[in-house]
């Protein structure tokens, strides 16, 4: 690191010496720090998912509490200090800058491989495009590009870095570092971008906002140390920072293998990695539909599995977590097989990837119409083949309507933004058949690649009673079965009886479970009613924010 790019920054008084280029929370992580903040308990939290998500790495920045670390950049001089679990309000008013308003043809909000690529679709065809993306670095969960200037590590990073370089000489315009946190009829939209107000009000939207991780809740899961499998690779591949020395991954699905490989050639042990689906030795059909649909990326998936084994990585198949402990030297993660037997291991750091729940909270804000699948349980948007949600002129692609994978997305962000710019100028939308036929060649490798990992979700009634439920307000399964139990009550009624639901990720993780066993206890079948409804502000923002709307002539009622 040169002097040129070095930066120093203190936390809790204690200097820190990082990079530029580095968010809040690789910088702290690097240096070893693991608490954050405190819970509504007093409790220790940390880094949790690495994506804006959870706020569990919620920090003091400059006495400007709730500051998001995954989310901020380390610059030269700050202060940061762990937070307390209930800061004072900040006396002093913050100073907002001028409403920036915007009325582009397109909208696409998301800046991940669906929505890039719908971006330069619709630009390279003459729409003015407006793309707000929350990252401070483009390229969504999947690219996940360097923010370090560093070169691409490999060819999907690479490919990332391409797309939005073209993205960017398409004219298509992206304000980075943007938080939606308001989408109404009309269609209107509400963010913040540093200190300013954004408001947008597009003819057509497209809504790329991916997916977040769906953990798995056992005691310890909200401990310091227990991060997402997406949040450790985001440490490693943007920022260079491993998460841990010791690592164990546990979880559901291809990128846990994916991770645990990478992190392994970055330098770190990986002490186990737990899949909850049986071997896919067994599953031979399903490897077969999945090479015939794409050769390359299923040869890539076996060469990362037989590169773990050849390097003594131990891997656990039919395995879940069962209980994280605190340690004095760390962590310790509990196991339990399909045979009944446990185990247990000994890490720094336990990384936690049981699949993925579309973030669908501005396309259900918007009316779009949903149905729910039980073999994944989470809601699925319903769509044309065109990628036109029910809504007229509001279009939804990549994995916000559902798992599709990264290739699935560019394809469904080409399709959408084809149609988006047709649908402005009133003339007849040209989608190239080649897409068609390659977005159902994507799509049948992802049918086939969860077949392979298929594992049952977990249920509410399988959580253990001290298990945080939702972890924002400290609510375990415990406090939540007697309210949940009475009858007739809904997922409202547990949410103002015990507050799980009401917490900063405003139930994203609890409503996964609740909605299903409350539908259940119901006797109805579970559609978008059966989980918490949706609210403004979609993510918290300070009052400041909502008052420069207000101030700018609009109505964010």
């Amino acid at each position: 690191m040169s002097m040129a790019d070095e930066i120093t920054l203190t936390f809790d008084g204690r200097e820190i010496r990082t990079r530029a280029g580095m968010s809040l929370a690789a910088a702290l992580t690097e240096a070893g720090v693991r608490v954050f903040r405190e819970g509504p308990d007093g409790a220790p939290r940390g880094l949790f998912c690495g994506m804006g998500v959870c706020q569990d790495c919620l920090v003091d920045v400059d006495g400007r509490p709730n500051r998001r670390a995954c989310m901020t950049k380390a610059e030269n001089g700050l202060e940061v200090r762990t937070q307390i679990a209930y800061p004072r309000l900040v006396a002093k008013a913050v100073e907002h800058d001028d409403p920036v308003i915007e009325a582009p043809d397109v909208l696409i909000v998301g800046g991940g491989a669906g929505g890039l690529s719908a971006a330069i679709t619709a630009a390279e065809a003459g729409a003015q495009v407006l793309l707000l993306d929350e990252r401070h670095i483009a390229g969504g969960q999947y690219y996940k590009q360097r923010g370090d200037a560093e070169p691409p590590l490999d060819r999907q990073q690479a490919e990332g870095h391409m797309l939005f370089e073209r993205a960017q000489q398409s004219g298509a315009r992206i304000l980075d570092a943007t938080e939606v946190w308001g989408a109404f009829e009309g269609p209107i939209f509400h963010a913040i971008r540093g200190d300013a107000a954004v408001i947008v009000r597009p003819k057509v939207v497209v809504v790329a906002t991916g997916a977040f991780e769906r953990p798995r809740f056992v005691p310890g899961w909200d401990l310091p140390g227990v991060m997402t499998t997406g949040a450790a690779q985001t440490l490693w591949r943007s920022y260079g920072t491993l998460p841990g020395r010791r690592v164990a991954i546990v979880g559901n699905g291809p990128l846990n293998f994916q991770v645990a490989d990478e992190l392994r050639a970055g330098g770190a042990e990986i002490v186990v990695v737990a899949e909850a689906a049986t071997t896919p030795w067994t599953k031979a059909a399903a490897a077969t539909a999945m090479m015939a649909a794409s050769p390359r990326l299923t040869v890539a998936g076996l060469t990362t599995t037989l590169r773990l084994m050849r390097r003594g990585v131990p891997l656990h198949y039919g395995t879940v977590a069962t209980a994280i402990d605190g340690e004095r030297d760390g962590l310790r993660v509990t196991l339990r097989d399909d045979a009944g037997h446990i185990s247990h291991f000994e890490a720094d750091v336990v990384c936690m990837n049981y699949g993925f729940h579309p973030q669908n909270e501005i396309l259900r804000l918007l009316g779009a119409s949903f149905d729910y699948d039980p073999a994944r349980a989470q809601l699925i948007c319903r769509r044309s083949d065109n990628c036109e949600t029910m809504v007229p002129g509001l279009f939804a692609v990549g994995d916000c309507c559902g798992l599709g994978g990264a290739p699935a997305a560019i394809e469904e962000g080409r399709i959408a933004g084809c149609v988006a710019v047709a649908w402005v100028l009133g003339r007849e939308a040209g989608v190239a058949p080649a897409g068609l036929r390659r977005l159902a060649r994507h799509r049948r490798f992802q049918k086939a690649l969860w077949t392979l990992f298929a594992a049952e979700p977990q249920r509410f009634d399988d959580i253990a009673l001290r298990a945080p439920v939702c972890r924002c307000e400290g609510v375990n399964r415990a406090e939540i079965e007697g309210p949940a139990l009475e009858q007739g009550i809904e997922i409202g009624g547990v949410k103002r009886a015990t507050r799980a639901g009401m917490g900063r990720c405003q139930g994203r993780y609890c409503a996964q479970v609740l909605a299903p066993k409350m539908a259940a206890a119901l006797g109805r079948s579970i559609d978008e009613r059966a989980f918490f409804a949706p609210r403004v502000p979609i993510k918290p923002v300070e009052i400041a924010a909502i008052l420069a709307a207000e101030e700018a002539g609009l109505d964010v009622d």
